[in-house]
């Protein structure tokens, strides 16, 4: 499942981000690129060394957490291995897909990949966020402060930016649900319960789906 969130960030989180940003140390994006990614990484990232790097990943991490649509449709267990990622003209990232276990030693899975906009789409040309399927490629450039995820499983690449720059941050999430199509009838089915009990309140009907969510979710769960 693909899924866009818009105004994940709220005006002032996105402000002190993309402040923070421009003041910052950016280096060479290939140091963290795995071994056949790094032929084809064109960009620049926010130094891991930098002072800020821990609060600009707890406010993003503090956005997510708070949004009950991703908690609903991705099921997180760990949040990991987040980049602050720059692209100006004639840099992109070529087709490839992401590493299975990041995070070190701690290795964590990489079940849900996820891009979070900071540069207003009409800052910069390209630089689209292409995610490659067998039924043809899907182009994405989001509003700033607006967030897609998808699944890791897919080939995906960054269109070369031509003008202006493209402010990014990208990072990886753990699922409580390993397999995609499993969290997405957990999804489907959460949805229709929660609505159902909004016109109805606590109903037969909703008692049988909140009972089969939830032995979904015990069975499926690691």
């Amino acid at each position: 499942m693909i899924l866009t969130i818009d105004n994940i960030l709220t005006p002032e989180e996105l402000t002190q981000l993309t402040e923070t940003l421009s003041q910052s140390n950016f280096v060479d994006g290939q140091t963290t690129a795995g071994w056949h990614a790094k032929l084809v990484k064109h960009n620049s990232q926010l130094d891991t060394t930098s002072p800020e790097v821990n609060s600009l990943e707890e406010l993003v991490i503090n956005a997510l957490e708070r949004n009950l649509l991703f908690q609903l449709a991705i099921n997180p267990k760990q949040i990991h291995s987040l980049r602050f990622s720059r692209y100006e003209a004639k840099m992109h990232y070529g087709s490839h897909t992401d590493n299975a276990l990041m995070g070190g030693k701690q290795f964590f899975r990489s079940d849900v990949s996820f891009t979070l906009f900071l540069s207003p789409p009409e800052s910069y040309e390209g630089g689209e966020l292409i995610i490659e399927k067998p039924e043809g490629d899907l182009s994405y450039k989001l509003n700033a402060g607006s967030i897609i995820f998808y699944p890791s499983t897919f080939l995906h690449r960054v269109a070369t930016v031509k003008t202006g720059t493209r402010l990014v941050v990208v990072g990886w999430i753990q699922s409580l649900i390993r397999d995609s199509s499993k969290r997405e009838i957990l999804f489907d089915i959460d949805t229709v319960r929660r609505s159902i009990f909004a016109k109805e309140g606590k109903s037969v009907e909703f008692d049988l789906l909140a009972k089969t969510h939830a032995n979904l979710l015990r069975h499926w769960a690691e």
